[in-house]
């Protein structure tokens, strides 16, 4: 099974209401799925490098109502790259974009920053199962490494989850 993220994001638990912030939204699969967990009193961000994504993001935001997706270009490599306020956040997903970062430790910094005291930060990557999809095996973000690293950042780790056979899904809170 591969990702499906409507019901990977009704297993986390996130609340109606809350701001989000998808990291490297691509198309906008995780930001559709995080605008309709969260309701119209809620807000995600889509922040993604690429305009196109961006606009892909944006039409399908546009054409199933979801009023409560905002798309914003930044460069998640770069210091502040999200371009959001700190402290803005009460869910960051990171979903198949640490494994291509350039600079994995400053996309982990950045989603502390913009998190709230109390946030969380859902990260999916793909697993060392291998496949004829996907990243190259040496390209993939170890588990353990992932783990290690949201550590070393200030984060308390929370809980893993599944993620479909081809990945895995790991938990952390700021406090």
């Amino acid at each position: 099974m591969f990702l499906i993220p409507d019901q990977i994001i009704r297993r986390l638990d996130i609340s109606q209401g809350i701001t989000a912030v998808d990291f490297g939204c691509g198309t906008g699969h995780w930001s559709i799925a995080l605008a309709k967990q969260i309701g119209d009193s809620g807000k995600v961000y889509a922040v993604d490098i690429q305009k196109e994504m961006l606009e892909a993001t944006k039409s399908r935001a546009e054409a199933l109502g979801l009023l409560n997706v905002e798309v914003v270009r930044g460069d998640l490599d770069e210091d502040n790259g999200s371009g959001l306020s700190s402290d803005i956040a009460d869910f960051v997903l990171i979903s198949n974009v640490l494994f291509q970062a350039d600079k994995r430790e400053g996309m982990v910094k950045e989603a502390f920053r913009v998190l709230k005291s109390g946030g969380e930060v859902a990260i999916i990557e793909w697993n060392e199962s291998d496949i004829p999809i996907g990243p190259p095996k040496q390209l993939k973000l170890k588990m353990e490494d992932a783990r290690k690293m949201f550590l070393e950042s200030g984060f308390v780790f929370k809980d893993d989850f599944p993620a479909g056979e081809h990945h895995y899904g790991l938990l952390f809170k700021k406090v």
